[in-house]
């Protein structure tokens, strides 16, 4: 065998085998990837896939049936939106935003409080679309007044604060898990067999189930510095978000309970956000929040109603069909924004 081929089918195998053993992610439902979201009710994100799952799920009782794909996607899809195909389903996050910075304590930097509005759509072949509006807004952490303007501690700068506002952020719920994204043409030569989504579900005492979702991701990234000197963390971003979801067991175990209502958390480590002005600084942003998808709007804060029912007033509708692209908010910040002038030194 030519020696070159047979380098490049052990770097493919060993992609593949890492991949399925380690690294490896699958797209299950809102990555915030690339944008300063992230929010599981809200759009798609990835999960680790452990080859040792299997033995780690409780077992299959009834309608709970952890080791069936085709049940995890439709747990799935009633976790992300409602199997009661046009209904739409409202979810919720609320933390705050912290810097890290090497040789000083970590620092609060801003509050962050936001929401979505999905649906769910039949797109045949065992496959649904999730359609999806989200907001996500920065917030003082004083006054609770959303912010349109920031004081950045680390710079002595005002900047003007950009908001998260996707619409839409679409993605397919199936029995497999999708293929692993190209991070910015870093994964050529990863080329899987469909894998079964099974999702790794812990059951707490009698009453409770758990899941666990977590995503690292390094892509290219929309804001190069070369362009935006003042935005870029540099040529590629580097993003984790780590989700928990707690859910009623009965409701999980119940199909005619079309969309499930939970509760949780979300974290997101995320380079400074390009309107901090930054630019490749030492150090990072860290958001810490709680989340869920509830039937009401009554655990957000007045304020950010108000301001939302104000100027993002389509946000509190869902799509109703399929459209191209979606985008996350750095490319929504590439597309909208104007590069900072340079600071003079």
């Amino acid at each position: 065998m030519d020696k070159d081929k047979k380098k490049n089918d052990l770097d493919e195998t060993g992609s593949r085998r890492e991949f399925l053993s380690k690294t490896a992610k699958g797209l299950i439902g809102a990555g915030v990837a690339s944008a300063g979201l992230g929010m599981a009710v809200g759009r798609a994100h990835a999960i680790t896939i452990d080859p040792t799952v299997s033995s780690k799920l409780p077992k299959d009782s009834g309608t709970l049936k952890y080791s069936d794909n085709y049940w995890n996607r439709d747990a799935l899809a009633r976790i992300m939106g409602d199997l009661e195909f046009g209904k739409q389903k409202f979810g919720w996050y609320r933390g705050t935003v912290i810097g890290v910075k090497k040789g000083e304590k970590n620092r609060e930097l801003c509050g962050f409080e936001g929401f979505s509005f999905a649906r769910l759509k039949d797109a045949g072949n065992g496959v649904y679309e999730k359609l999806l509006r989200e907001v996500g807004f920065y917030t003082d952490l004083k006054t609770g007044e959303v912010l349109e303007e920031w004081e950045n501690p680390y710079t002595d700068e005002t900047v003007k604060v950009v908001h998260i506002a996707n619409d839409p952020f679409n993605f397919k719920i199936g029995p497999f898990y999708p293929k692993p994204p190209s991070y910015g043409g870093l994964n050529k030569k990863v080329d899987l067999p469909d894998i079964p989504m099974i999702l790794p579900w812990t059951e707490v005492g009698d009453n409770k189930v758990m899941l666990q979702s977590n995503t690292h991701l390094y892509y290219k990234n929309a804001l190069q510095p070369d362009k935006w000197p003042r935005e870029s963390s540099g040529e590629m971003n580097r993003v984790s978000e780590m989700f928990t979801y707690v859910f009623d067991k009965e409701d999980l175990a119940d199909p005619k309970v079309t969309g499930l209502m939970f509760s949780g958390s979300w974290n997101r480590i995320t380079p400074w956000l390009p309107w901090m002005l930054m630019g490749e600084a030492e150090g990072h942003a860290y958001y810490n929040c709680i989340m869920g998808c509830y039937d009401n709007m009554d655990m957000m804060s007045p304020k950010v109603l108000a301001y939302a029912k104000k100027h993002y007033p389509k946000y509190f509708e869902a799509p109703t069909e399929w459209v191209e692209p979606s985008w996350s908010s750095l490319e929504h910040y590439a597309n909208e924004q104007t590069p900072a002038p340079v600071k003079k030194s």
